[in-house]
């Protein structure tokens, strides 16, 4: 089976998520894109990543979230997440979530996430194994920008074009 480089999931925006707008209250969009990424490993690769925690004793620890907020998504609303890995190293990943409208013409949110590989008992970062590098290797999909703002900005653009064009 050949793996996808770009890993989407269904979702709808719960109203115990939302805030008094009725839109996802932004802390909760973090929680959104990590589970997203959760299943999507778990439905293309068969990895848990709560399960290695506890029976490999390793997992990765966020370092850095960058996160945009370009269109509101409301309560009820059915969204598609997308994730894909941007880059990766011994230690370290840094991996894009965009979340969409359900038809995937308006991005409501981009996420980039990086991460480090860790050894939970001792705390410390670790390499990857060759397995996970090649699993790495066979999804990498690295794109132009190493800018967030950058990649935020040409998002921005594509709503603002879309919705000129709805008018």
């Amino acid at each position: 089976m050949e793996n996808k480089k770009i890993l989407q999931s269904r979702y709808q925006v719960r109203f115990q998520d939302s805030d008094p707008f009725r839109h996802l209250n932004n802390a909760r969009y973090l929680d959104y894109f990590v589970n997203a990424r959760e299943d999507q490993f778990e439905a293309e690769f068969g990895l848990k990543t709560g399960q290695m925690a506890f029976t490999k004793g390793i997992g990765w620890v966020v370092t850095k979230n960058l996160i945009s907020y370009l269109v509101p998504a409301n309560v009820n609303e059915d969204i598609l997440i997308e994730s894909q890995l941007l880059e990766y190293g011994n230690k370290h990943l840094l991996i894009e979530m965009r979340m969409w409208d359900e038809h995937k013409k308006v991005l409501k949110a981009l996420n980039w996430v990086s991460l480090v590989h860790i050894d939970i008992q001792k705390g410390r970062p670790i390499n990857h194994s060759e397995d996970l590098k090649k699993m790495f290797e066979s999804i990498l999909l690295p794109i132009e920008t190493k800018d967030f703002d950058e990649r935020t900005a040409y998002y921005s653009m594509q709503n603002k074009k879309l919705f000129a064009e709805m008018q």
